[in-house]
């Protein structure tokens, strides 16, 4: 999916999520690519015959209504269904007692479904749906420092601190009477005993987590290589260990610095991703501003003249403005990014409108 797509498919999974029939008079029909859909027309035609039986002529007519949608949709497509399958949501979405609103969604899964439903209910059963949209990938974060360490992690745009851990190793100024061998001793066995703690805890943490991507390492020289030497790692994790960068701080602030400075392999990451576009379009903004528009009115006209590259625009407008500028770039096939308040780029765009582009040619 790309970012209008991944958008649109959230808004109206939201939309869905906010129904509640005031009977069991919401229909979910999914149906995974493979599957016969003669098989699927005919449940529904007895599904009909079922709901002539419902003692309430209001709910009776509104189920009635909603299986006759659904099979006039099943009916048009045919007998090839999309190659992802297909998810049918119909009902009476009406929120005054006694009026019917019957409304009909047809969506187009953006990853195969795998499971076969039919239900009537007073919800939409949109859970696999809403499972496409989780994160595939995810990268594991560590910053480790002979004191402490910080575990995190890189989910979409969202960075995470999981855990926090210190060693309990001593300053370098020694306790009166040591000698500098048996300090010395003491702090070696000590590290080694927090390296394999921070390593037990990783391995509890991602282990067994199938999107785990790759995992990025941060902090001092020469602390991180020493972790990374000694073994303690299991083998499976270090193998996805795929950067090893020099970080002075800690906690978030640390794990924010980490994912920064290895964005030439985090290029896919959603994060990167919202942070490229918009460092190009400031960057442009700040020293070809004749390349670049931004504001509803203007963005807009640029659009309506073909002008526009790149359309970003913020996913804190209003939906309806959103689908308002997305059939406007689809006119003229321009690249769509939708992007968040959670990065301090995505606060400062949507601090000047929310809405901007990057357009082909200059304009005065």
């Amino acid at each position: 999916m790309d970012d209008a797509q991944k958008y649109d498919l959230e808004e109206t999974l939201r939309e869905l999520e906010g129904y509640r029939g005031r009977h069991t008079e919401l229909i979910s029909v999914l149906i995974p690519a493979d599957f016969n859909i003669n098989s699927v027309v005919k449940q529904i035609d007895t599904e009909k015959g079922t709901a002539d039986n419902i003692k309430s002529k209001n709910t009776r007519k509104a189920v009635l209504d909603a299986l006759e949608r659904i099979s006039r949709q099943l009916k048009l497509i045919g007998q090839k269904l999309p190659p992802n399958g297909l998810a049918l949501y119909s009902g009476n979405v009406s929120t005054v007692e006694g009026q019917e609103d019957i409304k009909l969604w047809a969506i187009e899964p953006p990853k195969p479904l795998k499971i076969r439903i039919y239900r009537c209910d007073q919800t939409f059963i949109i859970e696999p749906l809403k499972e496409m949209l989780e994160t595939d990938e995810v990268y594991a974060l560590l910053i480790i420092e002979r004191k402490e360490a910080t575990i995190g992690i890189l989910e979409g745009r969202s960075i995470k601190v999981l855990h926090t851990m210190t060693s309990g190793i001593p300053s370098k100024v020694r306790a009166g009477g040591q000698s500098a061998q048996r300090f010395h001793r003491i702090t070696e066995g000590l590290t080694k005993e927090f390296f394999r703690r921070v390593a037990d805890v990783m391995k509890d943490t991602f282990f067994e987590n199938k999107k785990l991507k790759g995992i990025l390492i941060g902090g001092p020289i020469p602390t991180k290589d020493e972790f990374l030497e000694t073994g303690q790692l299991v083998t499976q994790l270090k193998d996805k260990v795929i950067a090893v960068r020099d970080i002075g701080d800690s906690e978030l602030a640390g794990l924010k610095e980490l994912v920064e400075s290895c964005k030439d392999v985090l290029a896919e990451q959603e994060v990167t991703k919202q942070k490229v576009i918009l460092d190009e379009f400031f960057m442009m903004l700040a020293k070809q501003p004749e390349k670049v528009a931004y504001g509803e009115a203007e963005v807009e006209g640029r659009l309506n003249m073909g002008a526009v590259g790149k359309l970003v625009l913020s996913k804190s407008l209003p939906r309806e403005k959103i689908k308002h500028f997305e059939d406007l770039a689809k006119v003229t096939s321009v690249e769509i990014h939708i992007v968040t308040t959670e990065t301090p780029e995505g606060v400062q765009f949507n601090n000047i409108g929310g809405v901007g582009g990057i357009l082909r040619y200059a304009m005065s």
